[in-house]
C-alpha cells in the first residue's frame, strides 16, 4: 500500500501511513490536520529530540513492529515519545508507559545501566531534564552507593590495587557472579567499589550525584575524599617541572576552552570537598592547588585551598610545596606568599574558634544548587589544634623549602626571612636547615651587602647548631666573620660546660655574651653591651680564619688519627675538631679582665696569637691583613 504522508526529520524523509500514526500520537494528529487544510502531504518534525534514529523507533512502535530498547538509546525514545505525544491519553500502553516500566522495572535497579543512561540523558536537556530522567538516576546511583557493600552483587569496575587483612581486593569486577551466585568468602567488595564508575560522568552531572550521596548522610567524608580525588586525577591534566599542564597524551595544553574547562573542574572539587580534616591527603590539595595556580583560578578557591593545606601542611612533602610563580609582576620561580599563607593558617589553629563564621558569596562565584547550599563548607567547619609534633615537622619542611627557593636569583631577601621568622624558636630546635638555606642563599646571591649579610645570618642562632654545622660554619668564608666568631664562641662554652665547668665557673666577660635568663639581668645593664663585647672580638680575631684553614690543611695532611681519639672522648669534641680556632680564639675570650686590658700591647708586635713566635706566623698575619681589607 502506498503511503500518504511524508515525515521530515531533520535531512530525512520518512513515507508513511496516517492510520497507525495517528492512533498513537497526538502531536502527528494536529500536524497532519494542519497540513490537510493546507493540501499538503508533508509534514515537518523541527528540533526533534534523538533526530531520525529516534523517529524511527517511534515510527516502527505505531506500525506494531517489536522495538529493541536498552541504556544507550532509551532516553532519546523517551524524548520522541513525549515529542510526538505519545502518552496513555491517546492508547492503553502506549510508548511512553512502556518506556517508564522499563526505567523503573530494569534500568533504574541496575548500576552500570543507571550511569550509562545518567551519561545518555546529558544530551537531550533540557527534555531529560524536565522528564525527571536525570534526576532519577541520580538518585538511583546515590541510593546504590549506600548499599552495604558485603551485599553488593552487582559487577563493578574496580582497578586500584589493594588489600585488606592481606587479601586482595576484586581487581576489575566487570563480570556478574556465575548463576547469580557469588562466593563471599572468595571476593571482598572495597568501600569505596562504587568511585571509578561514576568517573565517566560530565562535571555537572558529577557534581550532582556528590552532593546527592552526601546528603543520604550514610558515606564517610575520607570516601567522599577518595572519589573526588579519583575524579581530578582521571580528568586533570598532569603538570611538567617547566611548570606546564599536559594533556593525557603528553601535549601541552595551550587551548583556551580546555583551560576553562580544567578551572571550571577545580572549581567544582573544591566545592566539594568535605569539611572535615583529613578527608583528602595533604599531597593531592597540593597538586590541586598548583594546577589552579597555573590556570590562574580565582583567589577564593585558591584560598581555600591554603586554608585547608595549612590544617594538615604536616603532612605536605617538600616536592609538593614547589609551587611554581603565575605572577608577571617578579620573576620568582615559586609563589613564596602562597606558601606563606598556608603557614599563617597552620599557625592560626591554636588562635582560630571551633567554627569559623560563614563566608558570604563573592559577587563572581558560581551560583550553587539548593542541595549543595544546605551541604556548604563553612558549615560545621572543625578547627584543631597544631600539636607539637606537627609544628616540629612543619618546621623542618620549612627549613627545607628556604633551602630550596634560596636557588632562585630572583627571590627577595625580604620573603626569604619573613617566611624564615615565622617559624618561632620553640618549634626550630635545631637550626641545621636553617644554616643549610643561608648558606645557599648567601652564595646564589654574592651581590648582598655586608648589612644584608647580617640581616640573614641574625635568623641563625648559633647555640643551636650542631658539630658538624659548627664545623662547615666555622670554615665558612661567605658568613660574616662575626657569626664565625659566634660559632666558634658557644661550641666552646658547651664543650667546657659538658666538662662539668658550671655557668657561674665563667669570666664576666664571657658570661656576658650569654643569653640572659627572665630577671637575671643584674648586670648586664651596667656592664659593657654584649653587641659591643662581640666587636670587640670581631675586630681582635680577623685574621684567625687564615690560620685555621693553614692549621686545618695540616692536620688532613697529617691524617684523622687525632679526630679518631677525639671521637672517644666526646666531652672534648669540639676543641679537637677546631684545634687552632678554638684555642687561639678563645684563649682571648677565656681570659680575666686583667689580660683583657693587656690586649693592646700584646697586638702591637707582629702577630695577634700570643703563641705565634716563628716565621710561619709571620705568613699568617699577612694573610689576615689580606681578609680584612675585603670584609
Amino acid at each position: 500500500m502506498s503511503s500518504d504522508i511524508i515525515i521530515n526529520v531533520e535531512d530525512a524523509k520518512f513515507y508513511l501511513h496516517k492510520f497507525p500514526l495517528l492512533c498513537k500520537s497526538r502531536c502527528l494528529q494536529s500536524l497532519v490536520a494542519k497540513a490537510a487544510e493546507e493540501q499538503n502531504d508533508e509534514v515537518d518534525l523541527p528540533d526533534f529530540p534523538g533526530g531520525p534514529q529516534a523517529f524511527e523507533l517511534c515510527a516502527k512502535f505505531c506500525y506494531g513492529i517489536v522495538v529493541t530498547l536498552n541504556a544507550y538509546n532509551v532516553v532519546a525514545v523517551r524524548c520522541a515519545a513525549e515529542y510526538l505525544g505519545m502518552t496513555e491519553a491517546m492508547e492503553k500502553g502506549n510508548l511512553v508507559y512502556k518506556i517508564e516500566v522499563f526505567f523503573s522495572s530494569s534500568l533504574f535497579r541496575s548500576w552500570k545501566d543507571s550511569i550509562i543512561v545518567l551519561q545518555a540523558a546529558k544530551s537531550f536537556l533540557p527534555w531529560s531534564e524536565d522528564l525527571k530522567v536525570v534526576g532519577r538516576c541520580i538518585d538511583a546511583v546515590a541510593s546504590k552507593t549506600s548499599v552495604d557493600p558485603s551485599k553488593v552483587d552487582w559487577s563493578f569496575t574496580y582497578t586500584r590495587v589493594k588489600s585488606v587483612n592481606g587479601q586482595p581486593c576484586v581487581g576489575n569486577s566487570n563480570s556478574p557472579p556465575w548463576n547469580g551466585i557469588q562466593n563471599t568468602k572468595h571476593r571482598y567488595v572495597p568501600k569505596d567499589w562504587w568511585v571509578e564508575d561514576i568517573c565517566e560522568l560530565d562535571i555537572d552531572l558529577y557534581e550532582r550525584v556528590i552532593v546527592a550521596i552526601k546528603s543520604k548522610g550514610r558515606m564517610s567524608h575520607k570516601l567522599i575524599g577518595e572519589a573526588l580525588k579519583v575524579y581530578t586525577l582521571r580528568w586533570l591534566p598532569g603538570i611538567s617541572k617547566d611548570g606546564t599542564l599536559k594533556n593525557e597524551n603528553g601535549s601541552i595544553s595551550n587551548d583556551v576552552e580546555t583551560a576553562a574547562k580544567h578551572r571550571h573542574l577545580v572549581e567544582t572539587i573544591v566545592s566539594l570537598l568535605p569539611p572535615e580534616k583529613g578527608s583528602t591527603s595533604c599531597g593531592f590539595l597540593l597538586k590541586l592547588l598548583k594546577v589552579a595556580t597555573i590556570l590562574g583560578e580565582e583567589t577564593s578557591s585558591e584560598m581555600e585551598l591554603a586554608r585547608r593545606i595549612g590544617i594538615q601542611l604536616e603532612e605536605a612533602s617538600l616536592n609538593d610545596l614547589l609551587i611554581p610563580s603565575s605572577s608577571d609582576t617578579n620573576d620568582s620561580l615559586y609563589d613564596v606568599d602562597l606558601v606563606q599563607c598556608i603557614l599563617e593558617h597552620f599557625l592560626m589553629q591554636d588562635k582560630s574558634p571551633r567554627k569559623s563564621p560563614e563566608r558570604a558569596q563573592l559577587p563572581y562565584e558560581r551560583q550553587r544548587t539548593r542541595s549543595a547550599e544546605t551541604l556548604e563548607f563553612s558549615e560545621g567547619r572543625r578547627m584543631t589544634s597544631a600539636t607539637h609534633t606537627s609544628k616540629l615537622s612543619v618546621a623542618k619542611l620549612i627549613d627545607g623549602y628556604l633551602a630550596e627557593i634560596a636557588h632562585d636569583t630572583h627571590l627577595p631577601l625580604s620573603k626569604f626571612i619573613n617566611l624564615a621568622e615565622s617559624i618561632s624558636d620553640i618549634e626550630r630546635p635545631v637550626h641545621d636547615g636553617l644554616y643549610r638555606a643561608i648558606d645557599i642563599y648567601l652564595k646564589e646571591h654574592p651581590g648582598l651587602t655586608k648589612s644584608e649579610r647580617k640581616k640573614i645570618c641574625r635568623l641563625m642562632d648559633c647555640k643551636k647548631l650542631s658539630m658538624d654545622a659548627c664545623m662547615h660554619a666555622a670554615q665558612n668564608e661567605r658568613l660574616p666573620l662575626r657569626v664565625v666568631v659566634q660559632v666558634l664562641f658557644f661550641e666552646h662554652v658547651r664543650t667546657a660546660m659538658s666538662g662539668g665547668l658550671l655557668l657561674n665557673d665563667l669570666p664576666s666577660n664571657v658570661k656576658a655574651l650569654l643569653p640572659q635568663e627572665n630577671g637575671s639581668q643584674e648586670s648586664s645593664q651596667s656592664a659593657t653591651n654584649p653587641e659591643d663585647e662581640w666587636e670587640a672580638v670581631h675586630d681582635d680575631f680577623k685574621g684567625d680564619l687564615a690560620s685555621m684553614k693553614i692549621r686545618i690543611a695540616e692536620t688532613e695532611r697529617e691524617g684523622t688519627n687525632m679526630q679518631h681519639e677525639a671521637v672517644k672522648d666526646t666531652k672534648a669534641r669540639g676543641l679537637f675538631l677546631l684545634p687552632s680556632r678554638s684555642k687561639r680564639i678563645f684563649n682571648k675570650l677565656w681570659s680575666n679582665k686583667a689580660h683583657s686590658v693587656n690586649r693592646s700591647s700584646e697586638t702591637s708586635g707582629s702577630s695577634l696569637s700570643p703563641v705565634s713566635v716563628n716565621p710561619a706566623d709571620t705568613k699568617s698575619t699577612a694573610s689576615r691583613e689580606r681578609r680584612h681589607s675585603i670584609s
